[in-house]
């Protein structure tokens, strides 16, 4: 849990830090600097070797630095269209959508219900939002989900944290051709507030996602997410100024109780114990 808080306040954080960039590098400029900042940094903290390993660590590994590359694109791209608390909260339907997809009870249904209401209460009422906006961070969540799942594979594979620093060079190399649009613009001014987000957004919130991966389930590690849209909401409320109005947080606070109930109750059963031989 101190895990997840710990990558949840850095990601919020290096947020808005990194917002204060989009004027002169443009968002997804801002977001591919980053990555390939913090993919540097891992690269040299780690070190990773490159032979050895599996057919599936490898998939495991590629398929990470994907998903790491389309959720932070499209969470930006919604940063920039939404307030923070906002997408941060239709990004956490992704791990919810992961557990709701696996279950076959009424009681998740009805809670995805809930949560729907939650969106609507936030989107529909509480509004407006840009609607580009909220289907990129509908599309961020669609990777959020993704996410989810691999940080816990990557992080009880044997590669462990070296793996990690692959998939972040993995995503750097997909979101390459934004940086290179994105250098001639640098100047000496970018380079602090660009290192501060690449290393507590990108390089220690993945590296302290996977450690968690690591030490419980892709459910559990789902439900902590959770911190995302609170420690987003209180950012954006108390850094950004942005003002949420009583329903958009009545909202939020739904999504963020009935996401928590569908990823736990997901994962809650439990096979049925063996049955006794009879003497």
């Amino acid at each position: 849990m101190l895990l997840v808080l710990t990558g949840s306040i850095g990601v919020q954080l290096s947020a808005a830090i990194a917002m204060s960039l989009f004027a002169a590098l443009g968002v997804l400029g801002t977001s591919s600097v980053r990555m390939a900042i913090a993919a540097v940094v891992l690269l040299l903290i780690f070190r990773p070797r490159l032979r050895g390993r599996s057919r599936r660590e490898w998939a495991g590994i590629v398929l990470y630095g994907v998903a790491m590359a389309s959720m932070n694109a499209f969470l930006y791209l919604s940063f920039d269209r939404l307030p923070l608390g906002v997408a941060t909260t239709i990004d956490f339907l992704g791990p919810c959508a992961v557990a709701l997809a696996a279950s076959r009870r009424i009681r998740e249904a009805l809670l995805a219900v809930a949560a729907l209401a939650g969106v609507a209460l936030i989107a529909g009422f509480g509004g407006p939002f840009d609607p580009l906006g909220l289907v990129f961070a509908a599309l961020a969540g669609v990777s959020f989900g993704l996410y989810t799942l691999l940080a816990a594979r990557v992080g009880q594979a044997e590669g462990g944290l070296p793996g990690v620093a692959l998939s972040v060079a993995i995503a750097a190399s997909l979101t390459l051709p934004f940086t290179v649009r994105a250098v001639p613009l640098l100047r000496p001014e970018h380079l602090l507030p660009l290192v501060a987000s690449a290393l507590l957004g990108t390089a220690l919130a993945f590296t302290v996602d996977t450690l968690a991966g690591r030490l419980t389930s892709a459910r559990v590690l789902g439900v902590f997410f959770a911190f995302d849209p609170l420690v987003g909401t209180l950012v954006g409320v108390l850094l950004l100024g942005q003002a949420l109005t009583p329903v958009v947080a009545c909202g939020i606070a739904l999504v963020v109780a009935v996401g928590v109930g569908i990823v736990w109750f997901a994962g809650s059963r439990r096979p049925a114990p063996p049955r006794e031989a009879d003497d």
